[in-house]
């Protein structure tokens, strides 16, 4: 099996040359503007501790990332970025909407 054959649909091909083509992640993010952030307090499988999840970010995970150092720092608290979500030790619902309110992004706080 050749490098460039992954797990696709595609079974043969007659064109010689067809590429099979990855999914990719959008490698620029979108201006926070445009960005609509989710906002929820979460204690499911965590023992009973409550985290601040933000979801709905669109872009690549370096970016992310960095915005999840930034919310984690300004609540000074624990955290993890993972799976296109960031993780906040506590309930810091309200001081996050602030936070990414006042860095252009729209926030809905979700659920309970």
């Amino acid at each position: 099996m050749s490098s460039n054959k992954k797990n696709t649909r595609v079974v043969y091909s007659t064109d010689p040359d067809f590429r099979y083509e990855e999914e990719k992640q959008p490698l620029i993010s979108l201006p926070p503007s445009q960005q609509k952030l989710y906002l929820s307090l979460d204690k499911k499988q965590r023992k009973g501790k409550k985290v601040t999840l933000i979801t709905g970010f669109v872009g690549n995970s370096d970016d992310l990332k960095s915005l999840g150092k930034k919310l984690k720092s300004a609540c000074g608290s624990g955290g993890s970025v993972k799976g296109g979500e960031i993780l906040i030790q506590g309930d810091f619902r309200e001081k996050v909407k602030a936070l990414l309110e006042k860095e252009g992004y729209k926030v809905k706080l979700h659920g309970g």
